[in-house]
């Protein structure tokens, strides 16, 4: 599989931007965000994403991160939205100037789950690794591309057929910052099958 960035598309185009074959920029801008309902009982859908659509059932999705994040909340990372109440994300959020959240977000069906752990404030690179066997989902993460650790194994309801996938960037708070996303490449499916217990039949 080949990756080309003019196979992708905008769902809610930024106003500060820039794309090139191997390198993307977004300069985020203040009050967008992605979440639905849960704990907080808001409902936040007006973040850019920038996706491509695939049939594809069995895949790998690589990027580069970098980012220059600095207000509670600012995140950048990789996304599958498919509409506003079913999509999955997977960033690095800013928390304050000792730690920020790595983390995904699943929403099935218009409700969000938030799933993080705590890394120091100084990192401003990460990689990923999205993987799709047939409707589940795999999310990875990397500091230098080459090992990478699990963040989470999901199912998406309505992800089983022709999905969109790709990158986005947002600042909940009255913020602006540059997220940058290089290295992107598709790659047969990494995450492997299951070789332990057998399926239910």
């Amino acid at each position: 599989m080949n990756f080309n960035v003019r196979n992708m598309k905008w769902t809610r185009e930024p106003l500060d931007y820039s794309v090139q074959e191997n390198k993307i920029e977004i300069v985020t801008k203040p009050f967008t965000d992605l979440w639905q309902r849960t704990y907080y009982h808001f409902r936040n859908d007006n973040a850019p994403v920038f996706q491509m659509h695939t049939d594809e059932k069995y895949f790998s999705f690589i990027v580069k991160s970098e980012f220059e994040s600095k207000q509670r909340f600012d995140q950048c990372g990789i996304v599958m939205y498919l509409d506003s109440e079913n999509w999955l994300k997977a960033s690095v959020e800013y928390e304050n100037e000792y730690f920020q959240h790595l983390g995904s977000v699943v929403t099935n069906h218009g409700y969000s789950d938030w799933a993080t752990t705590e890394i120091d404030a100084s990192i401003k690179v990460i990689w990923y690794r999205f993987s799709r066997r047939e409707d589940d989902y795999c999310i990875e993460c990397s500091k230098d591309g080459i090992e990478y650790s699990q963040m989470r194994v999901c199912h998406m309801w309505n992800g089983g057929e022709g999905i969109e996938f790709g990158i986005y960037a947002c600042s909940p708070e009255n913020s602006s910052f540059k997220a940058r996303f290089t290295n992107m490449e598709l790659t047969e499916c990494m995450w492997r099958a299951h070789d332990g217990q057998e399926p239910d039949l």
